[in-house]
């Protein structure tokens, strides 16, 4: 009997954002140590001659696929939304250089969902994103899990 084994691999960056229009202290630009999990599942290879035998995805080709994809564009860099006020956006890309601009208030919860869709059709065949969680402190966090979402 096959088991579907999940896997999850560890990631961390710097990011700063802005939340504009939010009615607190996080309308101004601040920073995190973000810590992303990215759990994936699937059925571990069995097949001798290969090198990958015994695995769901090998850690190496996850941590390729993830810094790809997010961590080279996301650490440090300061993200603001397309909506944010075209003269700060300005003095932002002027100020920290990389200045990432993205459809979308920068919460913990847009990233998350930001990053699901950017690793979506990453993966190996037969390998499955099963859930992400994004930790923006030490304290908090957000889970996006594919059960909830139907995939």
């Amino acid at each position: 009997m096959d088991h579907i084994i999940r896997v999850t691999r560890e990631f961390s960056f710097e990011m700063a954002h802005v939340l504009g229009s939010y009615d607190g202290p996080c309308k101004n630009v601040h920073g995190h140590s973000y810590r992303l999990f990215v759990t994936v599942s699937g059925i571990p290879l069995k097949d001798t001659d290969n090198p990958k035998n015994g695995m769901v995805i090998d850690f190496t080709d996850l941590n390729e696929i993830v810094n790809r994809k997010i961590i080279s564009l996301f650490d440090h860099s300061v993200v603001i939304s397309k909506d944010f006020q075209k003269e700060k956006t300005e003095m932002l890309k002027t100020t920290f250089g990389n200045t990432l601009i993205v459809e979308y208030q920068p919460t913990c919860e847009n990233l998350i969902t930001d990053f699901v869709g950017r690793l979506s059709g990453e993966l190996p065949r037969g390998v499955r994103l099963h859930s992400l969680k994004l930790y923006e402190t030490s304290k908090s966090y957000a889970e996006w899990f594919a059960s909830d979402n139907n995939r």
